[in-house]
């Protein structure tokens, strides 16, 4: 690592640096130098003088800072005096620049200032032509035109270049930047900053130096340049408000701080480096204003005036405004970022810190540590301000009395009127602390409040920055040597000899130059000595701590409170675009977290793009994700993120990455967040509500009181879920604990998660599961005279190779498995078993495109397909454990009430044949049970449930109703089957039954409820057409009601299958009132049958006046 430079600056002007190779401070040759502040960057540091100029020094190297200066000298032929310097009257000047419109003639070239020296006199540049033929002259038939070396009949004018080098000699020392003349000086400054020269977009990697006058304007350096370090010029920058302050980090950042305390934020560095614009942003804190700001690349730090460490959130290139203030322990004055995001600080006890910690991930850091460097002609060290290392402490008695009733009140100066007038609200409530009479000993790990440094209020804004009180200063000195007094430092005397002269008391510093990450082993940043959050040591801390390290004890172990901070995971996406054409987009993200003190934790998803060479960003918080659903989009390992307000406009964040291990691995850091800022924790509990996706995903959401409540019930938008390893088909639950689920392959799984962590589960902890499914294409043929069926359709038609639906183009050759996870297992093969029935080909036949298909032709059957069927494979881990051997279709378990107790609970499944199934031996203790028990049918079913009262209600495949009498615990199978009527022309899907109500889906799509079901009349009398747009309904243990929707209104392009929540359902209205639309797009089942969370009712009011009489029952009077 190349050795660096930090630069600081004590109240009386005076410039120090510490070199990452030394391990003491340095003051600057020049004694009589007096600067107000400094800003470091590479290899050099600027600064502002008490003479208002302005200041460079440029760090020593090997390579000398060399300038060439050029001329040209320009003459014409005439037949009389051959060339000559006599021009035409429309010719260029006889010395001029390369393009002739600016006169240089040799002696109009001045050195710029008194850092730079003549190397030599000036000579013609003979790399043009032959040395001593020509004499270094370039000829050419006139100007302007290309010169040559070579001289011709038609040569008639000619040039050569003399040239002279200037040498700068002031590196390593400060130097004067001389004024600009004829450009209006931008003095006096107040503040500089140096940066840009990690500048994105740019060519060059020059550093820039802004400025900000007394009356609030912002000037801009120009013409800085390796050759030209002290630059050539200032530009004023339009502000829309007079500023204070300003820092300009290493990159695009700019912030400046107001007089008002408000901040502003240059926007525009990207292209142009003075920017284009102002955007204001206010102040961290709502009733103090902002004191300093400093900036990095993309970190941005403030101080308030009640001194109060800010870090904003968010900040990069393309958001260089943020998106919200952090709060950081500490109390200082002055922050600085420098190289490599470091941050340094002059705390409010004027000593110097580091933040430890801060690395790309964590840029806000862990903690703050002083920097311990030695000062004087002694090893001394001087870990905080000037005069902190505190004397053993004096007894009472010890003390002499006159010392404490004369001494001065001790304080310490401010840096300039600028400081003054920013900290004066602060001096109004500044008290002094009691004089100190004992150390008690506990009071080492309880810190007491830091004292407050009392400064002198500032007569004005143009009060001059060398009106400090020296004799205050000096009187504060000499009270502090003669031992403690009743001022705030009374006790913050010297332990050990500090060399010629008392240490500095700090007022700035600047890291700028400083090559130090949070690994650098640099000997004046050990983190050691007690250091807390408040970053200000009391008399009573500092005394106890001198006395501990006398006596060789050891330091409290009692953790100091932890400081907020932030940490960052940044990394690579595909995103697909928002709006048309819509297409992958390569960005970059962010995941930036912030801890708090009190433990809680806050994050934000940022997504960078570019669009027309403009960069601009996405931001998601954490706490409004609703759910991170993988999905399937040309085979991308992509995934989508949903918010309240990406759920109601149906268009969530869909991301995708390049492997599956990254996409993996973000999923599970976002849920990660999720969980943790939710306060989720565990597996899922026995109310969770379930659910499942088309691409067979588990998903789980932890209900709430208010999901069922009669009034104010929670919006489907706003629920939170979240994925459960796995994949599944189907999912059913209740309220004992009790999750079964059921594979697209039809094996049976049981939800066993047993102890395992609440976020996505370590693969030791998880069981393997597989599942297979099968993709379908569709082959079409038309028939026509002369060739009859074949794959030439009319222009109408849909594609010879399609979908089911006949709307998107499938061949077998472009059909691939539905993610990048599965692996085909088999062949494509013409599927037989279709519905509808197929011919010995397996052919469907119709009249046309689209109608119902049959398995045998007719006579007016113009149309033909047959379905291909090819089956992959999905091994992944999950908390599931198989339940061999049948091959279920549909299981339903007995909804109960959250109070309920049972032995046995009821299990009901289909297999895949249609055959109807009980499961015995289920329990909470072994929810996989001990063995099916076969209940006979006349035909096979396609649909079961079973709710509450153990009604157990079933669909055959031809679409009947059945009803299953006398089931019981004792006869856990039931007797016989009651036909039940379908509703009018309608054949039913699939059914659910909760505690006292039965909703059934039909073949269209369409909703029923059965009407006038009573516990002597189980069976009902009619059903009642609900609503359409259905294709799965869950009925829970509370009658509540939820379905899939195909679709939701106004939202034609989603794709099919949302969650949807009924609304208004009681005892009085089981059919309900209407629809809440939640999450959607590509959602295949939903469980609430195992949610009995019922809102806790309100305690009846006690009775007000006289009781009521006494009521009759069978003619005996008995109490109300």
């Amino acid at each position: 690592m190349p050795i660096t430079l930090l630069w600081a600056v004590d109240v009386y002007g005076r410039v120090y640096s510490l070199s990452t190779a030394g391990q003491r401070w340095e003051r600057a040759d020049d004694l009589l130098l007096e600067l107000k502040r400094v800003t470091a960057g590479k290899g050099r540091c600027w600064g502002i003088g008490c003479d208002h100029h302005v200041y460079l020094n440029m760090m020593p190297s090997e390579t000398s800072i060399r300038y060439r200066e050029e001329t040209y000298e320009n003459q014409r032929w005439n037949p009389v005096d051959n060339f000559t310097d006599t021009l035409l009257p429309t010719d260029r000047w006889p010395w001029s620049d390369v393009t002739g419109m600016t006169p240089q003639p040799l002696h109009s070239f001045e050195l710029p200032s008194r850092s730079w020296e003549w190397e030599g006199d000036w000579y013609v540049d003979q790399s043009c032509g032959e040395p001593n033929p020509t004499g270094g002259w370039e000829y050419a038939v006139d100007f302007p035109a290309n010169f040559s070396p070579d001289k011709k009949w038609n040569s008639c004018v000619r040039r050569r270049r003399w040239i002279r080098y200037r040498r700068y000699t002031a590196q390593g020392s400060w130097a004067k930047i001389p004024l600009d003349y004829p450009r209006k000086p931008p003095l006096p400054l107040c503040d500089i900053s140096c940066g840009g020269w990690e500048m994105s977009d740019q060519s060059g990697r020059y550093p820039y130096l802004w400025g900000v006058s007394q009356q609030g304007e912002v000037w801009f350096r120009e013409g800085i340049h390796p050759r030209v370090p002290e630059g050539s010029g200032w530009e004023e920058v339009e502000v829309p408000k007079e500023v204070a302050q300003l820092s300009a980090g290493p990159g695009d950042l700019l912030w400046a701080l107001l007089w008002d305390g408000n901040l502003l934020v240059r926007t525009g560095s990207i292209s142009l480096p003075p920017g284009t614009s102002w955007v204001e942003v206010e102040s961290p804190g709502k009733e103090v204003e902002a004191l300093h700001v400093a900036v990095g690349v993309s970190v941005v730090w403030v101080v308030t005036k009640d001194y109060k460490v800010w870090f904003r959130r968010g900040v990069n290139s393309h958001n260089p405004r943020g998106s919200g203030w952090i709060s950081i322990g500490g109390e200082m004055m002055v922050v600085d970022v420098g190289l490599n995001e470091q941050v340094w600080a002059v705390g409010e006890d004027r000593g110097l810190y580091f933040r430890m910690g801060v690395t790309q991930s964590e840029p806000s850091g862990s903690g703050w540590i002083p920097v311990s460097a030695q000062w004087g002609n002694t090893s001394s060290v001087v870990p905080l301000g000037g005069n902190d290392t505190p004397p053993p402490p004096l007894k009472t008695e010890d003390r002499p009395s006159a010392l404490q009733q004369d001494a001065p009140k001790p304080f310490i100066p401010a840096s300039d009127s600028f400081i003054n007038s920013l900290v004066s609200d602060r001096d109004k409530t500044s008290t002094a602390q009691p004089p100190i009479t004992k150390v008690p000993q506990e009071e080492v790990t309880e810190p007491s409040p830091a004292p407050i440094l009392p400064t002198p209020e500032a007569a004005g804004h143009d009060v001059p920055w060398m009106n400090v009180d020296l004799e205050g200063a000096e009187a504060a000195r000499c009270a502090q040597a003669a031992g403690p007094s009743t001022g705030a430092l009374g006790t913050l005397g010297t332990s050990q000899g500090v060399g010629e002269e008392d240490a500095p008391v700090w007022t700035w510093i600047s890291g700028g130059g400083c090559d130090v990450d949070a690994s650098s082993q640099i000997s004046w940043l050990s983190p050691s000595g007690p250091l807390t959050s408040s970053l200000s040591l009391t008399p009573v801390q500092s005394a106890a701590w001198s006395e501990q390290q006398q006596q060789h004890r050891e330091i409290s172990k009692k953790p100091l409170e932890k400081s907020h901070s932030v940490w960052v995971r940044k990394g690579a996406l595909r995103w697909w675009r928002d709006w048309k054409p819509q297409r992958w987009v390569d960005v970059a993200v962010a995941l930036e977290q912030s801890s708090e003190s009190d433990g809680r934790k806050d994050s934000i998803f940022f997504v960078y793009y570019t669009q027309y060479d403009e960069k601009k960003y996405l931001h998601v918080f954490i706490h409004e994700v609703t759910a991170l659903v993988p999905v399937v989009m040309d085979c991308h390992y992509a995934f989508a993120v949903y918010t309240t307000q990406r759920t109601k406009q149906r268009w969530p964040l869909v991301l995708a990455a390049q492997t599956e291990k990254d996409m993996n691995d973000w999923l599970c850091l976002l849920t990660d967040c999720c969980l943790e800022c939710r306060g989720i924790t565990g597996p899922s509990s026995r109310q969770a509500l379930w659910a499942t996706t088309s691409k067979g995903d588990v998903m789980v959401h932890e209900p709430s009181f208010s999901l069922e409540a009669a009034a104010h019930t929670l919006a489907c938008d706003l629920m939170f879920w979240r994925q459960v390893p796995g994949h599944l088909r189907c999912v059913e639950s209740n309220s004992l604990g009790l999750v079964w689920g059921i594979g697209w392959d039809g094996a049976a799984w049981v939800y066993s998660p047993g102890k395992l962590s609440p976020m996505f589960l370590s693969a030791a902890q998880l069981q393997q599961q597989t599942d297979v499914r099968s993709v379908h294409v569709y082959e079409n043929q038309r028939w026509n005279p002369m060739t009859g069926y074949a794959d030439k359709g009319l222009p109408t038609d849909r594609p010879m190779w399609s979908d089911e639906s006949g709307l998107k183009e499938c061949s077998k050759g472009n059909t691939h498995p539905p993610s990048p996870q599965w692996s085909w297992v088999s062949e494509w093969a013409v599927d037989a078993n279709v519905p509808g029935g197929t011919d010995k080909e397996g052919w469907q036949y119709a009249a046309d495109f689209p109608t119902t298909f049959h398995g045998h032709k007719t006579m007016k059957d113009f149309v033909r397909r047959r379905r291909w069927t090819r089956k992959c494979k999905i091994t992944l881990r999950g908390p599931w454990q198989q339940v061999p051997p049948i091959r279920l279709s549909d299981i339903s378990l007995m909804p109960c009430l959250a109070q309920s107790r049972m032995e046995q609970v009821p299990v009901w499944a289909l297999s895949d044949k249609g055959d109807v199934l009980c499961r015995l031996g289920a329990s909470p203790q072994n929810p996989a049970g001990s063995s099916w028990l076969h209940v006979g049918t006349d035909q096979p079913f396609k649909s079961i449930s079973i709710g509450g009262a153990n009604q157990v209600w079933a669909i055959a495949k031809d679409g009947a109703v059945f009803y299953r009498g006398s089931v019981s615990p004792q006869s856990p199978a039931g007797e016989c089957w009651y036909h039940i009527p379908s509703p009018p022309r309608q054949s039913l899907r699939q059914l659910s039954v909760g505690r006292t109500s039965v909703f059934a889906v039909d073949e269209n799509s369409n909703l029923w409820i059965r009407q006038g079901l009573t516990p002597s009349y189980p069976q009902g009398s009619a059903w009642e057409l609900i609503s359409n747009n259905v294709t799965k309904v869950s009925v829970g243990p509370l009658d509540q009601v939820w379905i899939i929707a195909e679709g939701v209104p106004g939202f034609s392009a989603e794709s099919p299958g949302a969650v949807c929540h009924r609304l208004g359902v009681g005892p009085m209205q089981p059919q309900g009132q209407s629809w809440d639309y939640g999450i959607g797009g590509g959602w295949e089942h939903v469980s609430v049958r195992g949610n009995s969370a019922e809102a806790p009712r309100a305690p009846l009011p006690p009775p007000v006046g006289p009781p009521p009489p006494p009521t009759q029952v069978n003619g005996t009077a008995v109490g109300v």
